[in-house]
């Protein structure tokens, strides 16, 4: 078996529980977990002044990231949506604000169009389809958070913060060298912290 092959085939056969569990647990949650995620989040992940967050907007029966975005619009911090401009490339990144038009990406996610302004995050909302309490994260299998996380810690200090539901939490997400973990990990439930301690 070529290296890293058996890491891939486990993580598929997690992706493959993950997407049937979430597709459950957003049927259970309700709008009511944005919300009461987004209110953790302000309270604890640190931001200042010149803070940028990224985030993308919730496809399907993605964790709502929409209460979050409003409330840090409300609060006067930046936001930003990803923008795929090249297939292997890390992630760009445009201003956006509650109410801006949005058009259909290449994977059909919705972002600024190319008149919004490029702009440099300092706090990355990571999506994901499950997490563990060391902090990886079990993505859709692009890569794009992995390589964008890459070169923004290669080139300053940031955060990147898995939002997600409790319920999303196993004991081990399969993860090889290549893959970014998270500092923060958010839910309607509590706020960890990986690698001090758990829970925050």
């Amino acid at each position: 078996m070529p290296p890293g092959a058996e890491t891939a085939e486990a993580k598929q056969a997690l992706r493959d529980y993950a997407r049937a569990r979430r597709r459950l647990i957003h049927d259970q949650a309700g709008e009511a977990a944005g919300e009461v995620a987004a209110a953790r989040f302000l309270d604890s992940i640190p931001r200042n002044a010149k803070s940028v967050v990224a985030l993308s907007m919730p496809i399907a029966d993605e964790f709502d990231t929409r209460p979050l975005i409003e409330k840090l619009a409300a609060g006067g911090t930046p936001c930003a949506l990803p923008v795929i401009v090249k297939a292997g490339a890390p992630l760009q990144f445009r201003a956006y604000h509650p109410g801006d038009v949005l058009l259909p990406g290449r994977l059909g996610i919705l972002e600024p169009g190319p008149e919004a302004e490029a702009v440099t995050p300092t706090v990355f909302i990571v999506p994901l389809l499950a997490f563990d309490r060391e902090g990886f994260r079990l993505g859709y299998g692009g890569g794009y958070y992995d390589r964008t996380l890459r070169a923004a810690r290669a080139a300053r200090s940031v955060l990147a913060v898995g939002l997600g539901f409790a319920a999303q939490e196993v004991e081990e997400v399969p993860h090889e060298p290549s893959d970014e973990a998270l500092d923060w990990i958010v839910t309607e439930r509590e706020i960890i912290r990986p690698h001090q301690g758990g829970r925050a």
